[in-house]
C-alpha cells in the first residue's frame, strides 16, 4: 500500500520583529501624542500606543527604547513643530519672536502634555541639532555662544512659564485669569491698575514682556 504523499508546509512571509508595516518613530510619536492629547499622561503605556498603532507593543522597543525615550520624544515633538526659524529669518529678533509665538501656539494646542514639557529637558539628537542651527545664527549676528545659549533659554524658559499659568495641571487655557477682588482702600495701587488694565489679556502682557526681553538683547 502507497504511504500518502505528505502536503507541503505552508511558506509564510518572515517579516522582522518591529518591521510592521508603516511602523516607525515618528508613527509612535504621533500615536502618543495624540493619545496623551485625548487622555492625558497617565494614559501612555507601550501596550496601549501599540494597540493605537494595531501591533504588539514590543514591537514598539525597535524604534522607542524605552519609556523614558518615549516621553523625550513627546517634548521632541512639541519643540519640533515650534523650531527656531532664526535662518529663513529677516533678522534674528524676528527669528526670537516667530518662535516664541511658535511655541506659544503649539503648546496651547496641547495643553495636557505641558507638565511634561515643564518637567523634561529637550535633550534628543533632534532637538539639540535645532538649537545647534539657532546658535550659529546668533552667533553670526554677532552674540557670544554663551550669550546666545542665555537668550535661547530665557526666550523658551518665558513662553513655558506663560503657557503653564495659563494651562495649570494641564487642562486647557481658559484665557485671561481674573484678577482678584481687591479693596482700593487697602491696596489702592493695586486696584488702579487692575482698572487701567481690565481688558489687557494675556496677549498683551505676552507680547509686553516678549518685546521687552528682545530690546534688552539688542542693547547688549
Amino acid at each position: 500500500m502507497a504511504r500518502p504523499r505528505s502536503r507541503p508546509a505552508r511558506v509564510t512571509p518572515n517579516r522582522p520583529r518591529g518591521q510592521n508595516a508603516g511602523l516607525t518613530r515618528q508613527a509612535i510619536l504621533q500615536a502618543a501624542l495624540a493619545l496623551a492629547d485625548r487622555e492625558g499622561l497617565k494614559a501612555l503605556s507601550m501596550r496601549r500606543i501599540g494597540r493605537e498603532l494595531g501591533v504588539e507593543a514590543m514591537s514598539l522597543y525597535q524604534h522607542v527604547a524605552d519609556k523614558e525615550a518615549l516621553l523625550d520624544g513627546l517634548v521632541e515633538q512639541l519643540f519640533t513643530q515650534a523650531a527656531p526659524p532664526l535662518v529663513k529669518a529677516a533678522s534674528w529678533q524676528e527669528g526670537l519672536r516667530d518662535y516664541a509665538y511658535a511655541l506659544l501656539r503649539t503648546l496651547l494646542a496641547h495643553p495636557r502634555v505641558i507638565p511634561l514639557v515643564v518637567t523634561r529637558p529637550a535633550v534628543t539628537r533632534q532637538n539639540l541639532r535645532i538649537m545647534e542651527t539657532a546658535l550659529e545664527t546668533l552667533r553670526t549676528a554677532g552674540f557670544t555662544l554663551e550669550r546666545a545659549l542665555d537668550m535661547l533659554y530665557a526666550v523658551t524658559g518665558f513662553v513655558v512659564g506663560h503657557v503653564a499659568m495659563l494651562a495649570p495641571a494641564g487642562r486647557p487655557a481658559a484665557g485671561a485669569q481674573p484678577m482678584p477682588e481687591v479693596d482700593p482702600d487697602e491696596t489702592p495701587l493695586l486696584a488702579a491698575a487692575t482698572r487701567a488694565r481690565h481688558a489687557s489679556g494675556p496677549e498683551d502682557r505676552f507680547d509686553f514682556a516678549l518685546g521687552a526681553m528682545l530690546r534688552g538683547f539688542a542693547a547688549l
